[in-house]
Order: structure tokens, then C-alpha cells, then sequence
């Protein structure tokens, strides 16, 4: 990465946004997606907000990472979960015309996976999965460097399978812990320190869902390595033996022995796969 670009990472409750040299972060802002955002144009007036904070000459373009469904050609995120608003948003029209730079857009689960495959624990292999675990479950496939998008842009949103009476999502993010232990998964990481049975047991319960998850990820895709980040990651602790208990009783011991499951080592990045977005699009490199 030999531009000054600036990545923006939007999750299921925040934006963090960096300015990026290489894989050095020159500066970074973090703002809290507003409670109540039913006007559309109050996030995106929050993201060029956070963007300017960063933006002087050296910045040549911007990419950024959105939950949802995007059309990275035409530029458009549809139905944000997370923001109601947002049915059919042209974001990298918007972005392009206030900051005059070029914009490039994906899925966020997609630019933490890329992040992780071109400078994080999966740059190393041929194929990967990068699982993000916060509010939510998201996935990004990538092979041979290169993001697997499909038809629809669609590719890796594991999260929304059928599992059980609802989805993968359903138990493997911080929605089933909060459902299933009362509070946030902050709250009950730090009961489960504490030896709180009931944080202990839903820690447990939540490593058997995904290592059904990450089951049905082997026998769809076959990764050399699926590398897990997210904020739920940070209480491994408690679920990572249970996961793996579940992941070896996979029907197939080759693909179990060869499989690599690994913890994300860094925070940021979502925000560099998102800045690196501009350096693989063929627009960026004719411009």
C-alpha cells in the first residue's frame, strides 16, 4: 500500500475511519452510529464528518466497508440492518462529488477478510475465510488474494443459513449472548472472569454453534485458514475449547486436519482492507 488512502470500517454500532501509508495507521477517528438515525442523511453527514477529520492533499481515494448487501460497481449499499434508513443508498456517488477522490465500497465482513488475507494471519495461503463475530456474523471469502463476491455480491453471508429454528447469526454473535445470557457481551465476558456459571455455560453453548458454523464453512468452501476477528473473538477464552470440540467431530478428518482456525491478532483490519479496496480496483490504477 504506497498511496495515502483513508479506509472506513462501519459496523453494527460505530465507524472507525483511518488514514493509511503502507500497513502504518497515520491517523484514526471512531464515532458512534447515532441511536436514532431514521433520517438516512444523518449517517452519511456522520461519515463525511469523520472523513474530513482525516482528509489533507496526501489522500488519493477512499474505500470503504459497509454491513449489508453492496453493489461495489454501480456504488450502492441496500437495506442496512443497522441503519432502517438505508434501503437504497448510491454512497460512492454521494462520497465522490463532496470529497472529489475516487470511492470504493464493500461489504465490511468482505475488507476485514481482504485485510486479513493481503497483510494479517491469512496472507500466507491460498484460501481463506475471514468470520467477523460483533453484533452480528459476517463472512468474506477470499482466494488467491481476490475477493469471491458471486453474482449479487452475495458470496460468504453464511450468517443468514437456516441453523436450527433461525440462522447461523442467530447463534453465533453477540445477539445470542445477550439474548441467551440477559446483557452485552462485554457484561458477560467479564462475569465469565469473574467464574459466573451462567457466563461460563452460554460461552460454552455459543463454541458448539459456531463450530457447527464453521462445519458447514468447510464443506462449502475447503479454506487453507478462517481467521476470526470481531469484538465477541475477544472472549475466546471461554468459547475456543468448545468450538473446537465441535469442529472435530466433522464428519471428514482430512479436511479437519488440514483446516487452520486462527484469532485475529489486530484491530484494524477492516479499515485496511477497506483503504485497499482502492489500490485493487483497475479505476484506481488508470486514474
Amino acid at each position: 500500500m504506497e498511496q495515502t488512502l483513508i479506509g472506513v470500517d462501519i459496523g453494527g454500532t460505530k465507524i472507525l475511519a483511518a488514514k493509511v501509508n503502507s500497513e502504518s495507521i497515520l491517523k484514526s477517528e471512531r464515532r458512534l452510529l447515532p441511536i436514532d438515525n431514521g433520517d438516512e442523511n444523518v449517517v452519511i453527514q456522520l461519515i463525511k464528518d469523520v472523513i474530513s477529520e482525516l482528509m489533507d492533499g496526501s489522500v488519493e481515494a477512499i474505500g470503504i466497508g459497509i454491513p449489508s448487501i453492496v453493489d461495489a460497481e454501480k456504488g450502492i449499499v441496500y437495506d442496512v440492518q443497522n441503519i432502517p434508513s438505508w434501503k437504497e443508498v448510491h454512497l460512492v456517488n454521494i462520497l465522490e462529488e463532496y470529497f472529489q477522490l475516487p470511492v470504493f465500497m464493500n461489504n465490511d465482513a468482505n475488507c476485514y477478510a481482504l485485510g486479513e488475507a493481503i497483510y494479517g494471519l491469512g496472507k500466507d495461503c491460498n484460501s481463506m475465510v475471514g468470520l467477523t463475530l460483533g453484533t452480528g456474523l459476517g463472512a468474506g471469502i477470499v482466494i488467491n488474494g481476490e475477493l469471491l463476491s458471486g453474482a449479487s455480491g452475495a458470496a460468504g453471508e453464511f450468517g443468514i443459513v437456516p441453523y436450527l429454528d433461525k440462522t447461523i447469526e442467530d447463534y453465533c454473535s453477540g445477539s445470542f449472548i445477550k439474548q441467551r445470557f440477559g446483557s452485552s457481551g462485554e457484561i458477560a465476558f467479564k462475569k465469565a472472569k469473574e467464574g459466573d456459571l451462567d457466563a461460563l455455560a452460554t460461552f460454552n453453548e455459543f463454541g458448539r454453534h459456531l463450530g457447527n458454523a464453521i462445519k458447514i464453512i468447510i464443506s462449502t468452501v475447503d479454506p487453507n485458514k478462517i481467521v476470526i476477528g470481531g469484538s465477541v473473538a475477544q472472549s475466546k477464552l471461554f468459547f475456543e475449547e468448545s468450538m473446537w470440540q465441535s469442529v472435530n467431530e466433522y464428519i471428514f478428518k482430512r479436511s479437519k486436519e488440514n483446516i487452520q482456525i486462527k484469532f485475529s491478532t489486530s484491530n484494524n483490519m477492516g479499515v485496511f482492507g477497506a483503504a485497499s479496496l482502492c489500490e485493487k480496483s483497475s479505476e484506481f490504477e488508470k486514474a
